[in-house]
């Protein structure tokens, strides 16, 4: 049965820390500096936006290619969004972090990217209008999981890829909970271009 050794190399996968490995490679512990994420935007902090613009696409990617490998090897829908899931729930609670990590958004991206990619630029747009609008990533991130649901549905794919949708929505709003305490009392910061 070869879909569950796929979904634990998918939660293997996602537990990747990214962040937290090209910070050790220049001696810094992201966990410790910044907003202690693990994740792109504060990767970009604290080590540049090099460093970030890389951690993003590997966060990314861990996401898509278990979907991918999913679809590839014909295993069908609920295999392709379990294994999707898995790499998410990786990202969330790393194996190698003592079963902490990021927040979720840029792989729940990559699965949404190989689950659906319509559905998928629709939420990255509103993410783009959100964070042109407010210079905040965490208001852009939380609009688009709260979008992708809702963009899955609205153009009529299966219940497997709302759900999906749906629970990584949930999840990434939970995860980012700090951040609307810091919204709802003004202190979030922003990002800079520069």
């Amino acid at each position: 049965m070869v879909e569950i050794p796929l979904i634990v190399i998918s939660y293997l996968l996602g537990s990747v820390p990214t962040g937290y490995i090209l910070g050790s490679m220049v001696g810094v512990d992201v966990r410790k500096a910044g907003s202690g994420n693990v994740g792109a935007t504060n990767v970009a902090r604290v080590l540049g936006k090099g460093r970030g613009a890389l951690t993003l696409i590997i966060d990314v990617a861990k996401g898509w290619l278990p979907v991918f490998a999913a679809q590839q090897m014909e295993m069908g829908l609920p295999t392709a969004s379990l294994a999707g899931v898995a790499a998410f729930l990786g990202h969330l609670y790393s194996l190698f972090l003592r079963f902490e990590g990021g927040k979720g958004v840029a792989t729940a991206f990559g699965v949404f990217l190989a689950l659906g990619p319509l559905p998928s630029l629709m939420s990255l747009t509103v993410f783009a209008v959100v964070f042109a609008a407010s210079r905040l990533v965490s208001l852009g991130s939380m609009a688009a999981a709260v979008a992708a649901p809702l963009s899955f549905w609205l153009l009529g794919y299966p219940p497997p890829m709302i759900a999906t949708a749906a629970f990584f929505a949930v999840m990434i709003i939970w995860r980012h909970r700090g951040n609307i305490r810091r919204l709802l009392a003004g202190t979030e910061p922003k990002f800079s271009a520069s």
